[in-house]
């Protein structure tokens, strides 16, 4: 898997600064050299620094962005970044700072010199999140990148503050890595190993294999994967760093790759579908940051892992599955499968594990782009007290998230002639009536929330702290969730 670009917190040795012979970054805020290690490259620089601190290029600049020399005189430096962030910088633009030195890291030595800034732990965050590259299967060799040092002015106070949001970097490149991987590669066999293998980290981790899935009854999940020759699997995950509180639970939409089944999709596209396993992703890495950083915290994660294949035994529009539940559901159109999914995961978390409460994620609909476009997930929610500390810990860590109505208007529209209730509600509002057929699975007086992150999980271009690709979004928000509302203080 992809790992974080290691980062080290090393005191400024302004001596030593003319001679680095990398790649430099400074921190700067004002229109004149004011931190020492700006005044000592300014008198290298024989007032070069305090020029460009002083022009209108400079002065354009937000807080975040960067302004590049190129070999400057009367340094060894390749090349010196000058990055505008003033002392209240806010934690996104931070992090925007930081991504400025990460999505430019090459062969080179790179020194960033954050001084006494109190956001320096953030800055590394942004600069290892944007740093992340996706190259395992690439045939030529790829370079290794230089070694990262941020010279502060209290290294080891710093190094304290960037050790969580390490582990939370690294349960981000775990999902992106997820996410991004060709569904001839992330089958569900791979899938369940590669959550298996976070034991290492002190999770409790369980297959549960077809022959399990039929006795519990979970023919909703076991019909979406009937046509693929890749079984059908839930995975549980479990980390018990809290007390004896029930856990809290996140459940995950994976679709290691989505045709549509027999109600097929387009072809145009259709190669994106690797990503339908994005909520199972998220799921995933949150389940590793909460491992890596020791969360005084009881969570489980639990992910339904198929494969939607159309095939001589593969689901047919108009079949009726019965849920673990004991609910009757007629499929009209079996690319609304993941919704089916869900319902006998949810099922059988609530089931086994009384939770506090849950989350589901899930790239569930196309519904929910043509809503909030890739901006934001859609929010759905029967409990406004956990959707209220969801869109709070979101917004807080930067990722856009907008509640969306529900009401039994939408819920009308899955009425069936022949079972308890159709999988889909119409073109209309379908995002709504995804969510009003989940929340049919959630038992009464259980908070819960389900994300649509169809429209958030993988980008076609850049965004501040990820290439284009997968963005690992839920994890900072969902760690924070937990950190903020069920972690032991």
């Amino acid at each position: 898997m992809s790992h974080p670009v290691a980062i080290t917190f090393t005191s400024p040795d302004l001596e030593a600064l003319p001679g680095f012979a990398g790649q430099l970054a400074l921190i700067a805020e004002g229109e004149r050299p004011a931190s020492p290690a700006a005044k000592r490259l300014d008198k290298a620089m024989r007032g070069g620094l305090a020029r460009v601190l002083a022009s209108e290029a400079w002065g354009r600049l937000k807080p975040g962005e960067a302004l590049d020399l190129a070999f400057p005189a009367g340094l060894s430096a390749e090349g010196l970044r000058l990055i505008r962030l003033p002392k209240k910088a806010t934690v996104e633009e931070a992090r925007k700072a930081g991504s400025a030195v990460g999505r430019a890291l090459g062969a080179r030595d790179v020194l960033v010199l954050a001084e006494s800034h109190p956001q320096a732990a953030e800055i590394s965050f942004g600069l290892a999140l944007r740093a992340y590259d996706f190259t395992p299967h690439k045939s030529a060799p790829q370079p290794a990148k230089g070694a990262v040092a941020i010279a502060v002015t209290a290294p080891e106070a710093v190094a304290a503050a960037a050790a969580p949001l390490a582990a939370l970097a690294e349960g981000v490149f775990f999902t992106r890595d997820l996410v991004n991987e060709p569904a001839n590669i992330l089958t569900t066999h791979d899938f369940a190993a590669r959550l298996a293998a976070m034991q290492e980290l002190g999770l409790e981790v369980e297959i549960l294999e077809e022959e399990q899935l039929m006795k519990l009854g979970m023919g909703a999940l076991l019909g979406v994967g009937q046509g693929s020759e890749s079984p059908s699997k839930v995975v549980v995950m479990q980390w018990n760093g809290g007390g004896d509180e029930p856990p809290f639970a996140l459940v995950g939409k994976g679709v290691v790759f989505d045709t549509g089944g027999i109600s097929i999709k387009p072809a145009g596209g259709m190669e994106e579908m690797t990503m339908d396993m994005g909520g199972a992703g998220v799921v995933a890495g949150v389940m590793r940051t909460l491992a890596l950083r020791k969360a005084r915290a009881n969570v489980v994660g639990l992910v339904g892992l198929v494969e939607n294949m159309p095939d001589g035994r593969a689901q047919r529009p108009g079949d009726v599955v019965r849920s673990m539940k004991g609910d009757t559901i007629e499929v009209i159109n079996t690319d609304a499968e993941g919704r089916l999914v869900l319902a006998d995961v949810l099922w059988y978390a609530q089931e086994r594990f009384k939770p506090s409460g849950v989350v589901d994620l899930a790239t569930l609909t196309g519904a929910i782009i043509v809503a909030l476009g890739h901006e934001n997930t859609g929010v759905f929610s029967n409990d406004d007290a956990l959707c209220n500390a969801f869109l709070k810990a979101a917004g807080a860590e930067g990722e856009g998230a907008w509640r969306m109505p529900m009401g039994d208007a939408y819920d009308a529209k899955l009425k069936s002639r022949i079972a308890d209730m159709m999988n889909v509600g119409g073109r209309d509002g379908g995002a709504i009536t995804a969510a009003q057929f989940l929340k049919r699975f959630i038992r009464d007086g259980m908070p819960w929330v389900h994300l649509d992150i169809a429209g958030t999980a993988l980008l076609k271009g850049d965004t501040t702290l990820a290439p284009k690709g997968a963005t690992g979004w839920g994890v900072l928000a969902l760690n924070r969730l937990i950190r903020d509302r069920y972690e032991r203080k």
